[in-house]
């Protein structure tokens, strides 16, 4: 495959960026390792209202990443989704050449790295092995999958209590289950759960998983007493937090501080032709915030448009004037 420019990152800058590469008359693929596009948002919290984006007073996760996929749809990026980019070389000074682990060879004239956080995997239910997909899930794209079920979720941070609080008017029944007495979620989420009742069982842990082809029910353990009860459960939501790293790209040559890509002004990193935007980025003065990466990343495309045709100008026009 053939581009003027691939986007590593399907999440909310990447998206941005895909438009502003059509904008600016760019050919782009994007590539990511999760199904489908929206990055963290489409993988953790989906439902969550979002109320920092320029324009939207409020704004459910999902909504956003529709509304930017709808945005860059008119230039037709090539989504290659479910794979991770791995291998990159430079076989000529102006053609750049990422290998993905399905396959997929894309040659293109500059990057942009948009990855977030990496790649990032759930830390395993230690009583979920074999269970996945049967009723164990680590994330909830779709709240309507779980309504009418007896919901048990593991966790005490801000995805458990944000998963308790929009499953709750929906599903038949929602527990909460801890193994400590203490919680990371914000105190304003912690105190609408607790008011809609939803029972928070602490120092509690899950010992067993109960069910034929399907979860039917959880053995819970007091770590305390050692005192074991059984909830009927179909859906057991683990909300453990994720590990997250680079993977493949800390290969690639790229100036890192810790898990960030090093980044200057104009969004470039060390790699000629390679830029980086959103949260994946490292420089003095960083903040880390969906609306700071929609103006990273459209620096990134117009210095990358200028990277790819040096007599290209770098200011992109008004969007106003534009047909």
């Amino acid at each position: 495959m053939d581009v003027d420019l691939l986007i590593v990152g399907a999440g909310p800058a990447g998206l941005y960026g895909a438009y502003y590469a059509g904008f600016r008359g760019l050919s782009t693929a994007i590539v990511d390792s999760l199904p489908e596009p929206g990055g963290q948002i489409t993988a953790m919290y989906p439902e969550k209202l979002i109320f920092d984006v320029a324009g939207f007073p409020e704004v459910r996760g999902r909504e956003l990443v529709d509304r930017l996929v709808e945005q860059a749809a008119p230039f037709n990026p090539h989504y290659l989704l479910g794979e991770q980019a791995t291998a990159f070389e430079r076989p000529a000074e102006d053609v750049l050449v990422v290998r993905t682990d399905a396959g997929t060879e894309i040659r293109c004239k500059a990057i942009i790295i948009t990855g977030g956080l990496g790649t990032f995997v759930p830390r395993p239910l230690p009583a979920g092995d074999g269970w996945l997909d049967r009723g164990l899930t680590y994330f909830v794209p779709r709240l309507a999958d779980h309504a009418g079920a007896d919901v048990v979720i593991v966790g005490g941070g801000d995805s458990a209590f944000d998963w308790a609080l929009n499953l709750h008017p929906i599903a038949k029944s929602v527990t909460m289950v801890h193994r400590r007495d203490r919680f990371r979620a914000h105190e304003h989420t912690i105190r609408q759960v607790t008011e809609l009742g939803v029972p928070i069982l602490t120092f509690t842990e899950v010992a067993q998983i109960h069910g034929d082809d399907r979860l039917a029910g959880v053995t819970i353990r007091h770590t305390k007493t050692g005192e074991h009860a059984v909830l009927p459960a179909q859906t057991l939501i683990a909300a453990l937090g994720f590990t997250a790293d680079l993977g493949p790209l800390a290969d690639w040559g790229l100036e890192l501080d810790h898990k960030q890509v090093v980044v200057n002004t104009q969004m470039a990193t060390n790699l000629p032709r390679v830029f980086a935007a959103g949260d994946i980025t490292e420089y003095p003065g960083k903040l880390r915030l969906i609306s700071v990466g929609f103006g990273e990343v459209a620096t990134a495309v117009c210095n990358a448009a200028v990277a790819i045709d040096p007599s290209a100008h770098l200011f992109p026009g008004h969007s106003s004037n534009q047909p």
